[in-house]
């Protein structure tokens, strides 16, 4: 299996959702378990089953993160010596070639990206336009909704 790039924030994120399920969720499912059980019958107990198929969620989720922990490979971009290009973990301001719009982006990775945070994955085709740029470059990006071109404005390492 391949390693999934993550980078230190979102794993960070991915550690701390996970202690929450396994310290804080996981317990209170087992409380409302047992409160459930306490009621008798089980058959037509709602609240049983409730609590029954939150506890499937949650075991879930806790082995799906603690999957995608032990198979990333957690890159830290203030470390890296990128000599100004644009690799996975930086983030970078771009203008519009056709209006001038400025934004700025993340490059992190599939399980981290939020549009309206600013991290766009890695397999994005904004994000594949932009790997190995430099400032001061222009990136055609092949959208859905046609062909974009961004001027490169600042490439950071943060």
């Amino acid at each position: 299996m391949n390693k999934v790039p993550l980078t230190a924030r979102g794993a960070e994120k991915l550690r701390e959702e996970l202690n929450h399920l396994k310290t804080v969720i996981r317990p209170r499912i087992t409380q409302a378990i047992a409160e459930a059980r306490a009621h008798g019958d089980l058959k037509e107990n709602a609240e049983y089953h409730a609590a029954r198929e939150q506890q499937s969620f949650t075991e879930g989720r806790i082995k799906e993160i603690e999957s995608k922990l032990a198979n990333c490979q957690i890159i830290d971009v203030t470390r890296l010596n990128a000599q100004g290009k644009i690799v996975f973990g930086a983030t970078v301001e771009l203008a519009d070639a056709d209006t001038g719009d400025e934004v700025t982006y993340q490059i992190v990775g599939e399980d981290e990206a939020d549009i309206k945070q600013g991290r766009i994955s890695v397999t994005s085709p904004i994000a594949r336009a932009l790997i190995g740029k430099k400032e001061g470059d222009v990136a055609v990006v092949q959208a859905p909704g046609g062909v974009k071109e961004y001027d490169i404005c600042a490439v950071r390492y943060i």
